[in-house]
């Protein structure tokens, strides 16, 4: 990798700052727009990712500035997160349990499979929200969500998806996960059948709607299903800034250090980036 001096690197900087505050812009308002056609009967308000204004020739010659832009930044992630979060609460504890719409559109059956489709929708693509947040979806749904390829390809037992489980974090017991699946195979979702010491489990029921319903489905909640998997891969992406200071940038060891968590996407990369090149900066403001 090709050294980049300290005017490249801020340069770099400000264009990362200036795509992701693109990004804000657009994808807050298209969730805000989602949001208020889908679900404001249920009088609940949505988290939004906070806007960030920012001007090229402060961002690059006042470091008091770019500091509190950075910091933005910063607090723009966990906004991104949040929103994620505010939707998956408002959906399973709101839409799914108190919206007249949801039960008139869809019959029992439907109602149930979406349900587990939307889990598996969000957090069966978004693994590192899924390690960060076990709360606000049910664990059956979760369950089923994480592991349901494995089992649609060729089953899986007991202790395997003890295993996939722990893998995002969360500890559960294995006669609790049992208790869980029993559950998910009463839905009709998965077949149980005991093997020696293990009981395997293979798909009963893909989570396919009906005719009627996925039209219904596409026509009102999808692009919010949707939402949360074109954000997190658009906004938590700051590979640009994968780069190597030159050796005679002040305290480049220690940037060089910040940069290379750069090249991991997503949240927990995205966020530790911005929060010390805030530290990073102050830290220069100080020694200056």
């Amino acid at each position: 990798m090709t050294n980049v001096s300290g005017e490249i690197f801020l340069q770099k900087l400000y264009e990362v700052v200036y795509k992701l505050s693109g990004i804000a812009k657009t994808q807050s308002y298209r969730f805000k727009k989602e949001w208020d056609e889908n679900l404001t009967s249920l009088n609940q308000t949505p988290h939004l990712v906070r806007q960030i204004p920012v001007l090229k020739d402060k961002f690059l010659n006042e470091i008091d500035y770019r500091i509190n832009i950075l910091d933005t930044v910063r607090l723009s992630f966990e906004d991104g997160f949040n929103s994620i979060r505010s939707l998956l609460n408002t959906l399973y504890n709101h839409y799914f349990k108190d919206s007249t719409e949801f039960k008139r559109d869809f019959n029992d059956h439907d109602q149930l499979i979406l349900k587990y489709l939307v889990a598996k929708e969000i957090l069966g693509n978004l693994i590192q929200y899924n390690q960060l947040d076990h709360e606000t979806v049910p664990l059956k749904f979760n369950i089923l969500a994480r592991n349901y390829t494995m089992i649609k390809l060729k089953g899986q037992k007991d202790i395997d998806i003890l295993e996939n489980m722990k893998k995002v974090k969360i500890e559960i017991e294995l006669a609790e996960l049992k208790n869980i699946l029993d559950d998910i195979v009463n839905d009709g979702f998965l077949n149980k059948t005991r093997r020696g010491r293990y009981f395997y489990y293979d798909l009963n029921l893909e989570l396919a709607l009906s005719a009627d319903a996925m039209l219904v489905y596409n026509q009102t909640i999808r692009p919010l299903v949707e939402w949360p998997t074109l954000f997190w891969r658009s906004y938590y992406n700051i590979r640009e800034l994968n780069v190597t200071v030159d050796k005679d940038i002040k305290e480049s060891d220690y940037l060089n250090d910040i940069l290379l968590k750069a090249a991991t996407q997503g949240y927990v990369a995205s966020h530790y980036v911005f929060k010390n090149l805030v530290n990073y900066y102050q830290k220069i403001k100080e020694a200056s």
